[in-house]
């Protein structure tokens, strides 16, 4: 035997009948404290600032950033073709 049982309702109207707690203004509270974070965020985001965050050295230290990485190849590159030594 089979028997199905169709209920139409809302979530809010199966909520209030299961007796559980009405969380709509607890996601507002948290949505609208997620958009003032975002928002914050969205402002550090200014390109100079973050280049700045990033880079602290600027020019100099992508140079010196960049000698190192040839450096290390070249090293890495002698040591392939030479076994070992540079």
């Amino acid at each position: 035997m089979k028997i199905t049982i169709e209920v139409d309702c809302s979530p809010e109207e199966a909520r209030a009948f299961l007796g559980l707690p009405d969380v709509a203004p607890m996601q507002a509270a948290a949505m609208e404290e997620l958009s003032q974070r975002l928002r914050a965020g969205l402002e550090a985001m200014d390109p100079e600032a973050l280049m700045k965050t990033w880079m602290p050295l600027g020019v100099a230290g992508l140079e010196q950033a960049q000698k190192m990485f040839w450096s290390q190849m070249s090293e890495a590159a002698g040591a392939a073709k030479g076994g070992g030594k540079t």
